[in-house]
């Protein structure tokens, strides 16, 4: 074998065992770190998804773009329009369970929620502000009344009924779900409205205001009880003479 041969098989011999090693310190490098902490003093990220050990889906935190659509009795719900950004919870059943999102509300005004949901179903309880263009805006604590059947299954009996080709039908049928509680229905609210008023409101379970403890934007403050019809039937302070829930 030549000299010069034989220089460019201990040249060949060399490489690959440097080649080696450095893979070898790579890979080594890569399990060493896998369980360790890392610090960032910046970070830009469009979407993160928050893992367990199995992948189970915990949270994501995500920009509108790249935003879950949620998951609930185990079917992806289908959006037509892009969702907000913000947080998205999931519970131990793969389902969305609430979230914190934000946005836009028109031109110049945004909204924000904080909302957590029943098991297979829609929230339950929520904080929201909501402010329109012309600066007015609703602030407060909100109380759902949510049926006991998946969302999906009311969503498909809800479609099913306001597909029927009479007005009466579907009304009627509308109305059985409602009569079954099957519907969602705003059991409380606590907070500022619109109008400058801060009100509790307490309602049925078929959603409709039972008690409204209100001071209005002028400080007058007023104490209403009401029937299924609407129609105050005491007022503090003063009996409410048959005044109608506005």
């Amino acid at each position: 074998m030549s000299a010069t041969l034989e220089r460019d098989v201990r040249f060949l011999k060399a490489y690959a065992v440097g080649i080696t090693l450095v893979g070898a310190v790579m890979f080594a490098s890569a399990f060493a770190t896998r369980g360790a902490t890392q610090r960032f003093e910046e970070i830009d990220v469009e979407r993160i998804n928050i893992i367990e050990a199995d992948g189970k889906l915990d949270m994501v935190i995500s920009n509108q773009a790249r935003q879950h659509p949620g998951i609930v009795n185990g079917k992806v719900i289908e959006r037509t329009s892009p969702r907000p950004p913000g947080i998205i919870f999931f519970n131990h059943f793969g389902d969305e369970m609430g979230g914190l999102v934000f946005g836009e509300n028109g031109k110049v005004g945004h909204f924000a929620s904080l909302t957590f949901d029943k098991v297979h179903n829609d929230q339950t309880i929520g904080f929201r502000h909501l402010e329109g263009d012309n600066g007015a805006y609703a602030a407060g604590l909100i109380v759902w009344q949510q049926p006991n059947l998946p969302s999906d299954v009311v969503g498909a009996r809800y479609q099913a009924a306001t597909s029927l080709p009479d007005k009466a039908a579907r009304d009627s049928a509308v109305q059985v779900m409602r009569d079954a509680g099957e519907l969602t229905t705003q059991r409380l609210f606590l907070g500022k409205q619109r109008d400058d008023a801060t009100v509790l409101l307490m309602a049925d379970k078929a959603g409709k205001t039972r008690v409204r403890i209100a001071v209005a934007a002028d400080g007058t403050p007023v104490m209403d009880f009401l029937d299924a019809t609407g129609q105050v039937i005491y007022s503090l302070p003063g009996q409410a003479n048959g005044r109608k829930d506005p």
